[in-house]
């Protein structure tokens, strides 16, 4: 039957899964519609939104029907709405020309970036494998495990929360260990278990955070657990994407909380402009902010202070915790201390190779390798270098053939570097701020969290 049921599916090859696609095949097609061969001149992506692409010939009825049209109207008028506010400057920081192409709107993609560090030549390589060593040694010595699990996440540790909440071990651990070290840092109050409980049901306690900003909050259940476990009574949820099966529902149906959700790219959120939350104190988090959303939300929550002074006495953040992921994803023009970056000797063009060497931290090379990595000494040179001399390929051939472990090492290394460089902007604008490892590499390798907070608070 199994073998019947998939002679009637797409024959296209997914490697990662090992198998064919699950998807039911086009008429007069093996395969379905997303992986149907299509030829360059005859698909375009859709102006409106990027992620889906439109017959060239269907441009003009397709823009009159895409769904996301009435969404873009709508957004436009919003007084919170502002293109491009939070994208950060290509030119903050005079650098020479690169060879890498990132001007104007320009986006650097994991394809140019491997292409840049395969046509560097051997001592190109390795120079900077050993400037990437001498700035992690001289900067990133200070993050510490910390794997906080609190009383008051109790019930969600234990899987009694409602069924009908979504439930995996993994994610529960993560979002407990982020409200957890929130607590350890002094911005959320401690609670026990048993009093949390009593206070929520009553709706007597609101932690003494007046708002909760959720960024990237996908489905909301970060915020779910926060509202749960904190009695937290004011929620505004930034996610540009429609989801299904989302938290609103059910923190709606808590009397005491207020939520609002703002279907917005951080990119173009003047978080002073949202009317409910103007001179409200708030803690912002976030779990998971790919890439260059976390340089965007860290711009969004401290735009308009251009220094410590100027933070303490007009900023309304009171503390964040932003889980950071993705660094392969990172921009030049977005990423929050460029400034920082070049005074260590980093190039923008050495800034996306690091970018695209952070892939290597989270691949599936290395599995349970991944509690070496941290006392391991990287030595890319046990390749010997002789073996790649007269080779065109040669820095391709290199990094192909480092031990899984090296490869680890390096990007963690380079995701250690690009988040330290976001800890000291925090810094600079007047917060007290740590970088921590807030759950073991193995529930996830993605597993940094940088956490801060007002010393003055309001």
């Amino acid at each position: 039957m199994k073998t019947k049921l998939m002679e009637n599916r797409c024959k296209f090859w997914v490697p990662k899964k090992s198998r064919f696609c699950a998807n039911s095949p086009l008429q007069n097609s093996l395969f379905c519609g997303n992986h149907t061969p299509r030829t360059n001149n005859q698909w375009i992506p859709c102006p409106i939104d990027p992620s889906h692409s439109v017959l060239q010939e269907n441009l003009g009825s397709h823009l009159r029907r895409c769904p996301l049209v009435k969404q873009v109207q709508s957004l436009s008028t919003q007084p919170f709405y502002q293109k491009g506010v939070n994208a950060g400057k290509e030119d903050e920081q005079e650098e020479p020309e690169t060879g890498i192409p990132t001007s104007g709107f320009d986006i650097v993609t994991s394809e140019m970036k491997r292409n840049a560090v395969y046509s560097l030549n051997i001592s190109e390589f390795f120079e900077m494998i050993g400037k990437i060593e001498s700035v992690h040694a001289q900067i990133c010595n200070d993050i510490k495990d910390s794997y906080k699990i609190p009383e008051a996440c109790g019930v969600w540790i234990k899987g009694e929360v409602d069924r009908n909440v979504p439930f995996q071990e993994k994610h529960v651990a993560q979002q407990a260990s982020m409200l957890g070290n929130l607590e350890e840092f002094g911005v959320l109050e401690r609670i026990d278990g048993k009093e949390n409980c009593e206070l929520v049901e009553r709706a007597e306690n609101s932690n003494g955070v007046p708002a909760v900003v959720e960024f990237g909050a996908g489905r909301g259940y970060l915020t779910q657990m926060l509202a749960d476990c904190y009695g937290i009574r004011r929620v505004f949820l930034v996610e540009r994407k429609a989801y299904k099966l989302k938290a609103d529902r059910s923190l709606r149906q808590k009397e005491s909380l207020i939520l609002e959700r703002l279907r917005i790219d951080i990119e173009d959120l003047n978080l002073n402009a949202v009317e409910s939350l103007q001179r409200l104190p708030y803690i912002a988090i976030g779990k998971h902010l790919c890439g260059p959303a976390t340089d965007l939300t860290l711009r969004c929550c401290l735009a308009n202070e251009r220094s410590a002074e100027q933070c303490g006495v007009n900023c309304y953040l009171r503390g964040l915790a932003i889980a950071t992921c993705c660094h392969h994803l990172c921009q030049w023009k977005h990423y929050i201390n460029k400034k920082y970056l070049t005074s260590l000797g980093i190039s923008k063009e050495e800034f996306h190779a690091i970018t695209w060497f952070t892939s290597w931290a989270v691949d599936a090379d290395h599995g349970s390798d991944l509690s070496d990595v941290i006392d391991f000494k990287l030595r890319p040179e046990s390749i010997e270098r002789e073996e790649c001399n007269g080779d065109a390929n040669g820095v391709e051939a290199i990094a192909k053939n480092m031990k899984a472990i090296e490869r680890a090492k390096l990007g963690f290394m380079c995701k250690q570097i690009i988040d330290m460089g976001r800890l000291m902007w925090l810094k600079e604008h007047g917060l007290q701020t740590q970088l921590v490892k807030y759950v073991p590499s193995s529930i996830s390798p993605e597993n940094h969290l940088l956490i801060a907070r007002h010393l003055g608070g309001r």
